[in-house]
């Protein structure tokens, strides 16, 4: 099982997502972020990876831990992730497009699930009103169809 990280960029009431222009979640919107690498915190990864998929530099301190979730695949181990998602209120620079990203901002309340991943629904407008969880979700192979699925609230959430 892999870690990775995914942040959201939060203002007034909208959301930063970013829509995905090559590889793994190719053509979804999504948060921004990626995978550890070796020896590297999971506060660094959402750090460097924000800054390489949108130019957008956050300090450690501004990194707001809100969800940790477990993806499970079918048949596809590989893909199988445990999750770290950061909300975060203060950055430096403007959100721009790499080659990896697209951002664009939305409001909270008309997020477009139809082009995001199919547990987003089930989590993200939790986490964007201020909640902590911890969820499991277990998918078919393709990533299209939810098996099952846990979502907890939880007071305090721990970054191992």
């Amino acid at each position: 099982m892999i870690t990775t990280t995914l942040c959201f960029l939060v203002r007034d009431s909208t959301v930063l997502l970013a829509m995905k222009k090559r590889g793994f979640g190719l053509g979804k919107f999504n948060g921004v972020g990626g995978k550890l690498k070796p020896g590297e915190s999971i506060s660094k990864t959402a750090i460097r990876e924000t800054e390489e998929e949108i130019f957008v530099r956050i300090k450690e301190s501004d990194l707001k831990h809100h969800a940790t979730l477990v993806f499970n695949f079918d048949s596809k181990p590989e893909w199988n992730q445990k999750c770290y998602v950061f909300l975060v209120n203060s950055w430096e620079g403007n959100p721009a497009e790499s080659e990896e990203m697209k951002p664009e901002w939305f409001p909270i309340g008309a997020l477009p699930f139809e082009q995001m991943w199919i547990d987003d629904s089930h989590w993200l407008p939790k986490v964007l009103a201020g909640l902590r969880l911890e969820a499991e979700f277990i998918f078919d192979s393709e990533g299209k169809i939810i098996k099952s699925k846990n979502v907890s609230e939880v007071e305090i959430l721990s970054l191992l």
